[in-house]
């Protein structure tokens, strides 16, 4: 009974993946006359091809290429950097506490619970004040800025079960902060980095509250190009250009759930007895 429920729910969750699959390969002609979970009869990529080098995004008709390269060119350093910062925060947490260290711990873990639109003012005229506006750049600042507190979580609940006496034994060897930190640390990090890498990744990617008001027209990640492409009121809707559109913009983040997903599970786990 068990399996079978699990079964069951597994395909109430893939029922909408299989409708976005068949669709993006159908006719226009089959979606308007046929069933919506018919199998297509004639399959075609022509839609592929539409939606990611051809369909209108508003007043822009080159599809969602370029705004595919601009979500690429600001989740990959932002999830570094980010990562990175967050790395280096819960090791200082976990291992060289300092006077008012809880403190600043829990002004971090506030950055968790603060919602997005909190943010958007006082972010936007840091970036005007930075001239960053309107650009990848800024974008990139906004994640790095705003993830911090998430991966700044994940590195100290994963650090505190790094043996206290094995830090204390490299302190007393004459090793300093970052030659422990690049010894010690850093070599035992691959399950909670790719913890890291996949939820950030994951956040910045299908963000679109922020790249809708400080991208600019350049600027603008996958999502919003995804929003304008359904939104767009000429012509026809064609529903199979659609369904193409909104499975390129997910496939990034599917992919690295199936290639690391192993690891994300093992990184969040890790920390689950100590911290």
């Amino acid at each position: 009974m068990l399996y079978a429920l699990l079964v069951l729910v597994a395909l109430y969750y893939l029922a909408p993946l299989y409708v976005m699959l068949t669709t993006s390969v159908k006719t226009l002609d089959q979606i308007r006359d046929g069933n919506l979970l018919d199998f297509p009869l004639a399959p075609t990529t022509a839609a592929w091809s539409k939606a990611w080098s051809e369909a209108c995004t508003g007043v822009r008709c080159e599809g969602l290429a370029p705004y595919f390269w601009n979500s690429m060119q600001m989740a990959i350093p932002a999830v570094l950097i980010s990562s990175l910062i967050g790395s280096l925060n819960g090791y200082v947490l976990a291992h060289w506490r300092f006077p008012g260290h809880n403190v600043v711990f829990t002004a971090l873990m506030v950055g968790c619970f603060i919602p997005f639109q909190v943010v958007i003012l006082p972010m936007a005229r840091l970036l005007g004040m930075a001239e960053l506006a309107n650009t990848t750049s800024g974008l990139i600042v906004v994640h790095i800025i705003y993830g911090i507190a998430f991966t700044t979580l994940f590195f100290r609940n994963y650090y505190v079960t790094v043996p206290e006496e094995l830090v204390n034994a490299a302190r007393i060897d004459g090793a300093g902060f970052f030659m422990i930190y690049r010894r010690i640390i850093f070599p035992l990090s691959l399950p909670i980095f790719m913890v890291c890498f996949i939820w950030q990744f994951t956040q910045i990617w299908n963000d679109f509250l922020f790249g809708v008001v400080f991208g600019g027209s350049d600027a603008q990640p996958v999502t919003v190009a995804l929003n304008n492409l359904v939104n767009t009121s000429t012509g026809v809707t064609e529903y199979n250009v659609n369904m193409a559109a909104a499975i390129i913009a997910a496939l990034p983040t599917l992919l690295i759930y199936l290639v690391a997903g192993k690891y994300f599970v093992r990184g969040l786990t890790a920390g689950a007895v100590k911290g």
